[in-house]
Parts: C-alpha cells; structure tokens; sequence
C-alpha cells in the first residue's frame, strides 16, 4: 500500500513548484551575493581628498564607524550568499528534510537583520553628511566632498537592494513551509 508522503512526492504541480522554487531560490541567492558585493566594493574603496588652502581633508569610508559596519556586513553577506548556493543544491537533492530548510531559513533571517542594520547605520550617516544637523552643531559635507557622497549612496542602495533580495528568500521559504506543513497534514 502506498503512503500519503509517497502520493505526495508524485505530484506532478508539487514537482513542479519545487522546481521552480529551487530555481527561484539560487537566482535570488546569487543576486544577492551580486548586490552585498557590489556594495562592500564601492564603499571599501571609497575616498576623496579635498585640498582647503594648504591643507588636505581626506574623507574616506574607514573615519565612520557605520561605514566600516556597512562593508564588514556586506562583505558577510555577500560571502553567506555565495556559500548557501551549493549548500542550497544538498539540501534539494536530499528532499529538503525540515531540519536543514529550517536552518537555511535561520541563517537568511540572521544575514538579512545583519545587512538591515548596517544598511540603516550607514544611511543615518549619510543623512547627516547630506544635511548636517543644526541641533548638534554638524555642517552638510556633501557639498565639498560629493563624490564621496555619491559613491557612499551608491553603495547604501546596493545594501538595501541586497537586504530586499533576503527578504523574498525569507518570504520564499516561509511560503514553502507553509506549503509542505500543509501537504505533509494530509
């Protein structure tokens, strides 16, 4: 006699919609590692030097304590990203067993809060370079070092492009669970 599990992994739409669910899966794993990268790149070598009279004013990413959060950050997840593809391709030949998604679902949530967090640093300090804050006395610096400026705003939104790509692998595996809990009840 043939059991529920056996009659479910015969489904053909249920075949199917792993399919594309792995194929979704390491598209967006690897556009996300495309995105950390690209923000760890630009913002770690991002610097310009402003000569005032006699003297050199060098703003570079490494004076900001948030700046360097945003490229350690990135740099983990675009690492995480790169490193979950082949790991992504055991856990689908092995039938995704609900331990080892859960695990893959812990660690996408723990990169994505990691890659919010220094994306969100990074964008209150680039808010104060942009408009300076009257209360505390801080000048805009953008308007003398605006390349810097661009570049760092450049690499903020390849952060958060990563950190949306997180999310919808979140949103994507949760999908799924939700999916399997429900076929598994039957």
């Amino acid at each position: 006699m043939e059991t529920t599990q056996n009659k479910i992994e015969r489904n053909p739409s249920q075949e199917t919609y792993s399919k594309t669910f792995f194929l979704v899966q390491v598209v967006l794993r690897l556009m996300a590692f495309v995105a950390s990268l690209i923000a760890t790149v630009v913002m770690a070598t991002n610097k310009q030097t402003l000569e005032v009279y006699t003297f050199q004013i060098q703003a570079k990413f490494s004076n900001s304590p948030s700046f360097i959060f945003l490229v350690i950050g990135n740099a983990i997840a675009s690492f995480y990203a790169l490193l979950s593809v082949p790991f992504v391709f055991v856990v689908d030949s092995k039938s995704s067993t609900s331990r080892s998604s859960f695990f893959i679902f812990l660690l996408d949530l723990m990169i994505m809060g990691l890659v919010l967090a220094a994306s969100s640093a990074a964008t209150a300090i680039g808010y104060v370079g942009k408009k300076g804050n009257s209360h505390a006395g801080w000048t805009p610096i953008c308007d003398q070092v605006g390349k810097f400026c661009d570049r760092a705003g450049a690499s903020i939104v390849c952060s958060y492009a990563s950190f949306v790509l997180f999310f919808l692998l979140l949103v994507l595996s949760a999908n799924r669970s939700k999916n399997t809990t429900v076929a598994s009840s039957y």
